[in-house]
């Protein structure tokens, strides 16, 4: 019988910030990782810091080419992928007018598109090998609600949250589960510029009912247990977490 010691789970944009928090959460319950990343030092650097053999990719997921080698090399070298978590993303922030088509476009392209070919990648594989695998695409609470300065941010997690749900369905006859998890406001280097501004975390802080940001490791519990037999029965969801901001109807 094969447990979660026999599984590998890949983590994309698993440097730091809530990609690595996942890959500590799914190597707690026991998951052979691989975190896979642009950004070659840091991810060989995160990979040392989990141990246990963790493994380590660099690819940009933006490029299909390189996303589908990495799985190639991946499988020839480790075996099938059992979790895929899509956590890769940019935001590229700028004035609506101003922002261009390529600046648009490489947001789609990492954060859509290339959830998209992992996502299917991963699937063709589990569905060749039989596998009842997870798979859990990171969106945000802007797929649901906007700010005008992320407008291809915004747009590609709102993609990847209907992705999330046609993926759930397409594949629900080979027992593979495909959810999502939408943040708020995480301490993550994204939020960087907002931690150092007593303004700006007061607005964000004003629509958070909890009254605090959440932390990379309160997503990367929610994430891991998706990738869980505890949500067996739940797939084409997704989980916001985000302190009650989304149920949010104004603020006094």
């Amino acid at each position: 019988m094969m447990t979660n010691k026999t599984k590998i789970a890949l983590v994309t944009g698993g440097a730091q910030g809530i990609g690595l928090a996942c890959a500590e959460a799914l190597a707690q319950d026991g998951y052979k990782i691989i975190l896979a990343d642009i950004q070659e030092s840091a991810v060989n650097a995160a990979a040392q810091k989990l141990g246990n053999d963790t493994v380590a990719y660099v690819c940009d997921m933006g490029d299909s080419a390189q996303i589908l080698a990495m799985f190639d090399s991946i499988e020839a070298e480790h075996g099938p992928v059992h979790c895929l978590v899509n956590n890769a993303g940019i935001a590229n922030p700028g004035d609506f007018l101003e922002l261009s088509e390529e600046q648009f476009r490489k947001v789609i392209d990492v954060n859509l598109t290339g959830t998209f070919i992992a996502l299917q990648r991963a699937a063709k594989t589990m569905v060749e090998k039989q596998i009842h695998g997870s798979i859990v695409n990171m969106t945000s609470v802007n797929a649901q609600v906007a700010i005008p300065s992320i407008a291809a941010y915004c747009a590609s997690k709102g993609g990847a949250m209907q992705l999330t749900k046609v993926a759930a369905l397409a594949l629900a006859k080979n027992g593979i589960r495909v959810n999502a998890v939408g943040p708020g406001s995480i301490d993550t280097e994204m939020m960087a510029g907002v931690n150092a501004n007593p303004e700006a975390m007061a607005r964000v802080l004003s629509r958070t009912p909890l009254g605090r940001v959440g932390t990379p490791r309160e997503v990367g519990d929610t994430v891991a247990f998706l990738a869980s037999d505890k949500a067996s029965y739940i797939t084409g969801e997704t989980i916001y977490i985000d302190g009650g901001r989304l149920g949010l109807n104004y603020t006094c």
